[in-house]
């Protein structure tokens, strides 16, 4: 079942950020955009990819207003130390979300049945706590970070000029569509 248009519901978590233990909450996330990304475990394959992908594009997000969370059912400890013993996670300044009971997992949808696992999700909330954009990939199937960026670029770009949708393959400063009764059978 889709979650695209709803809430962000209420979470507490613990979270490793910039060498400190932190809480996190739903309520630190509203008025800004944010990418919650969610991983299987930390210590792995593909995952620390990824995470590397995001870190050496986290001053591009930064820029544009939105803040990272990464997820895992991993303890914020277990982030710490695999922030300090990979090169790779060793590059990231966005917050690394501990999320051991579940909780967060659950409340995007993305908790692997009977594993304890999170599948690797990808959403983007916009900053009334609405989800604006998801996509789930199987394990071995590694996420771009680019492509993240271009997304959240069409959902900011729609979202501060209602009435226009972004089409394929739209980039910033491209043509957008104003649906109408006008462009049926047009395009």
């Amino acid at each position: 079942m889709s979650i695209i248009g709803t809430t962000l519901k209420p979470f507490t978590a613990q979270a490793y950020k910039a060498g400190k233990f932190i809480t996190v909450s739903e309520a630190d996330v509203l008025g800004k955009w944010a990418v919650f990304f969610f991983y299987p475990a930390d210590f792995t394959f593909v995952c620390p990819t990824e995470l590397e992908d995001l870190a050496d594009n986290y001053a591009t997000f930064q820029k544009m207003g939105v803040e990272v969370y990464s997820v895992s059912t991993d303890t914020h400890f277990s982030h710490k130390a695999w922030h300090d013993s990979s090169p790779a996670i060793g590059k990231i300044a966005y917050t690394m979300l501990g999320d051991p009971a579940g909780v967060v997992t659950n409340n995007f949808g993305v908790m692997r049945e009977g594993q304890g696992l999170a599948d690797r999700g990808t959403f983007v909330v916009d900053p009334d706590g609405v989800i604006q954009l998801m996509e789930i990939t199987s394990e071995g199937v590694g996420r771009n970070a680019m492509e993240l960026l271009r997304k959240i670029k069409a959902a900011q770009y729609i979202a501060a000029h209602p009435g226009e949708v972004c089409p394929a393959k739209w980039e910033e400063g491209e043509t957008t569509l104003a649906p109408s009764l006008d462009l049926v059978g047009k395009i």
